[in-house]
């Protein structure tokens, strides 16, 4: 069970990480939408796990290491956007979130 403090800090997770990969990320992801679906904070607030949505991306797996190589960087801009809310910034593990395509194949089974 969540508390009050690691919802709010998720939902501000959440808000900071997608503006900085609609803004600062674009340049290194040409062509691909990139979306924070959620984010899970551990109960100690020292790791974040980020759920992104890669749109219209045909080597997702590809794009998430090219992510990770950049996780430095992003948690930096992270951090200067937080100073003030946060005393420590959250290690950042990033995941491709599948959900959409669970639910299309969901909807295509039921078709049939």
């Amino acid at each position: 069970m969540e508390t009050n403090r690691q919802q709010k800090i998720n939902r501000l997770l959440q808000k900071e990480l997608g503006e900085i990969f609609r803004r600062d990320m674009q340049p290194y992801f040409p062509g691909v939408m990139m979306t924070v679906t959620f984010v899970r904070i551990t109960p100690d607030l020292s790791v974040a796990r980020v759920n992104l949505s890669l749109f219209p991306d045909k080597d997702k797996e590809g794009t998430l290491k090219k992510i990770k190589t950049k996780t430095a960087e992003i948690r930096g801009l992270l951090g200067e956007k937080v100073r003030h809310q946060l005393r420590i910034v959250p290690r950042l593990e990033f995941f491709i979130d599948d959900s959409l395509d669970r639910m299309e194949r969901i909807e295509e089974l039921l078709k049939q």
